[in-house]
């Protein structure tokens, strides 16, 4: 049974919400908080109320025990143990103590789905779903932590964590919930990330004017495609929409509840269809006048459409999903020439290494925190392949031009201006615009390559996700380990099959690493 059928004797308990005065300290004022950064203040509008809800399978039961590693990590982290007050000047944080009473919930399942795993995922599914329901305590920092006591199919125990979207970007908070755990091979030590690959450069032969001729080029090159994508973000304000699809959300779909489903996939298997797919490379020259006024040659070295992240391999697999999916919900016939593109969120701040949120929780330092975002309009080729290393190559073109672009500053930097000039209204009004304009949101977060423990329970998997924004269908990958976690979230009046979609992006990813391995 589907959240939006949910009747009085299927409901889930809801969550019992008082709304005390917020306990401020003697010695602070309404006026003496930090102001909320614009992104946090658009977060609060209403057409833009999101929260990130995040889904931690543990290896066993966690307790009362959470309380207390909670006390020494999180809750020294000011967003976490403050609450908005309204003043004079606006929103701002101001401090508060902290009841853990109020944010850790035990709910009572009704027996867990007597040991049934299978039924253990339904109740986990409905349980979350029941939470787009039930808003937050305006009255208290805005998150809390729902401990399921139910085994599934691939936890003894699940905790769900929502929070709310103006407490930070996706990435600045899983970077600060790492930074609350420890390996459980030694648990002392921090998870490790890994790091960023720095995108080669194209390599040209010789120096001195060679090189000035590639430097000039490059200028032209991230210019006009900025300048491209400026105007396609202003036309997709108003008049250039996505085609109307089996996954494009209604009007008021950001007020309706999500259903949040996933699935576990393997992270070499990506690794692979990378590595095999190669790095294709071409070469071209032209002539130009050297300082003895004689013609010679240039020659640059250029990489093809071959993935070169995990990322890149990503928009390929979901392009040949929604492709499958898209073609099966309008009678095995794919219509040509969509327009389906997805809203990436961009932190234009470099993110808080986990060591410095680490130390900050533990000495109470001050590092760089808040949402600065940018956003990213990605279109994902939908077509008939008879290749599926093409939806890989395709995607691998598409995400390349965009990395040559400086979209997410100008949209960032718009965002401010507009903010600045015409108010938060008007800022959240072309938000909401872009985000309902197109089909649905689309990220990757890297994980830990180590398994993890919080208070003493090794995790499982981890399983990001977020709701409240007019789109019906977001999909979020997240590794951890050797896995990929795909975690999907959908409009069940838009997308009532969210788990047949699930099964497409498996079957995607398993034809591709065959053909891949196949033409290796």
């Amino acid at each position: 049974m589907g959240a939006a059928e949910e009747t009085e004797g299927t409901r889930k308990p809801r969550l019992a919400v008082r709304i005390p005065r917020p306990c401020l300290s003697s010695s602070t004022s309404e006026e003496d908080g930090e102001p909320l950064s614009p992104a946090a203040r658009l977060f609060r509008q209403p057409q833009l109320n999101c929260h990130i809800i995040a889904f931690f399978g543990f290896a066993k039961v966690v307790g009362e025990e959470i309380k207390a590693g909670l006390e020494a990590t999180l809750l020294r982290h000011p967003r976490f143990s403050s609450v908005q007050v309204t003043g004079k000047a606006g929103l701002r944080w101001v401090r508060t103590k902290v009841n853990l009473d109020d944010h850790v919930v035990y709910p009572d399942l009704g027996g867990g789905g007597g040991g049934d795993s299978t039924e253990g995922d339904r109740l986990v599914e409905d349980y979350a779903a029941s939470l787009c329901r039930s808003p937050l305590d305006p009255s208290r920092p805005l998150w809390d932590l729902h401990i399921l006591a139910v085994r599934t199919s691939e936890a003894a125990c699940v905790a769900i964590f929502r929070i709310h979207h103006s407490l930070g970007d996706g990435i600045s908070l899983m970077s600060l919930f790492l930074a609350c755990t420890r390996r459980t091979s030694d648990p002392l030590s921090l998870p490790s990330i890994p790091e960023a690959r720095r995108r080669p450069a194209v390599a040209a032969a010789g120096t001195g004017l060679r090189v000035l001729l590639l430097w000039l080029w490059t200028i032209i090159v991230y210019a006009w495609n900025t300048l491209v994508d400026m105007f396609i973000f202003v036309a997709s304000t108003a008049i250039l929409k996505d085609t109307k699809t089996a996954i494009k959300g209604t009007h008021g779909v950001e007020n309706r509840p999500k259903r949040f489903v996933h699935r576990t996939l393997c992270l070499d298997d990506l690794k692979a269809i990378k590595n095999d797919m190669g790095c294709v490379i071409f070469s071209y020259s032209f002539l130009y006048l050297n300082s003895n006024s004689l013609l010679s040659v240039c020659k640059l070295t250029v990489r093809g459409n071959a993935p070169q992240t995990i990322n890149d391999v990503l928009v390929g697999v979901m392009s040949a999903a929604l492709s499958r999916y898209l073609s099966r919900t309008s009678g095995s016939i794919l219509p040509k020439n969509l327009r389906i593109r997805s809203t990436l969120l961009v932190n234009i701040r470099p993110t808080t290494g986990i060591q410095e949120l680490a130390e900050m929780m533990k000495e109470g330092s001050g590092a760089k925190w808040g949402n600065q975002l940018g956003y990213i309009l990605l279109p994902f080729p939908v077509m008939k392949c008879d290749n599926p290393l093409e939806y890989v190559r395709k995607g691998t073109a598409v995400a390349e031009r965009k990395k040559k672009s400086l979209e997410a500053m100008f949209t960032y930097a718009s965002a401010l201006l507009i903010v600045k000039t015409l108010g938060i209204k008007a800022a959240a009004l072309l938000c909401y615009k872009i985000v309902s304009n197109t089909s649905f949101s689309f990220s990757n977060l890297v994980g830990p390559t180590e398994e993890v423990g919080f208070c003493g329970s090794p995790l499982v998997y981890i399983a990001p996700t977020v709701y409240g924004h007019p789109q019906a269908l977001t999909v979020h990958f997240q590794s951890y380990m050797n896995k990929m976690k795909v975690v999907v979230a959908v409009d069940e009046l838009v997308i009532p099959d969210p788990h047949k979609l699930l099964d497409d992006i498996a079957d995607s990813l398993r034809l591709i690493k065959d053909a891949a391995a196949a033409g290796s």
